[in-house]
């Protein structure tokens, strides 16, 4: 029986993907720098602290990496404050594993306050018992060590823990460490073919988890 779920956030819980779309090249002009043409496949699988370091190195920003980080993090603070809405039916979705006892924690890149401040005006912030950060943790999520915090933290194991992904290199870092998987439908990812293969199970909308639910019955 599923006992644990970790989630991520954008493109898992919200449809918020599309707010960090050009957020580095936007910070690097705001310093009067021009970005690489590539700037966002390059950044694209870092941790926020992982992406200031590369900015300070490889661009010789001036600020430090807190107040890097902060810039960055003002360009969509808005957007998670007032914009930022769940993907489809998924408040009935966490509803019916919060009645079935399923404890549920975020493990996400984004930064705290913003996590806090969209789920809280979505009305599921109460779902969720933690929330994890790249930051917090000190890695990104081409390492596990964010997934097993969580874990950790559940007090679930990984034969009846599921983490929720909608990218495909998170996704393959916890299926590598030993996670169940369930890779959620979101655009913004291009390798789906991929994701769609390499994880136990998938949701493409939350108003029909049949395949979800058929595979964690037997766990």
């Amino acid at each position: 029986m599923l006992r644990g779920a970790i989630w991520d956030l954008d493109g898992t819980i919200l449809d918020s993907m599309s707010a960090w779309d050009h957020v580095g090249e936007n910070y690097l002009r705001s310093q009067g720098i021009e970005p690489e043409p590539n700037l966002d496949e390059v950044i694209a699988t870092m941790s926020l602290h992982q992406a200031a370091d590369y900015f300070i190195e490889h661009y010789g920003v001036k600020q430090t990496r807190d107040e890097l980080i902060k810039s960055a993090v003002a360009i969509v603070d808005d957007f998670y404050r007032y914009e930022a809405q769940l993907k489809p039916h998924l408040k009935e979705f966490l509803a019916q594993l919060h009645e079935t006892g399923v404890k549920m924690c975020i493990a996400t890149a984004t930064e705290r306050s913003l996590v806090e401040a969209a789920l809280a005006r979505c009305g599921v912030l109460d779902y969720f018992s933690e929330i994890f950060t790249c930051s917090s943790v000190g890695a990104g999520k081409d390492e596990p060590t964010i997934y097993r915090e969580a874990l950790n933290f559940l007090g679930t194991d990984r034969t009846n823990t599921m983490v929720f992904e909608d990218s495909l290199h998170a996704l393959t870092t916890a299926k590598k460490d030993g996670f169940y998987t369930t890779a959620v439908y979101d655009s913004h990812e291009e390798n789906q073919e991929e994701i769609q293969r390499l994880a136990n199970c998938r949701i493409h909308d939350y108003g029909e988890p049949e395949e979800f639910i058929d595979f964690t019955k037997n766990l």
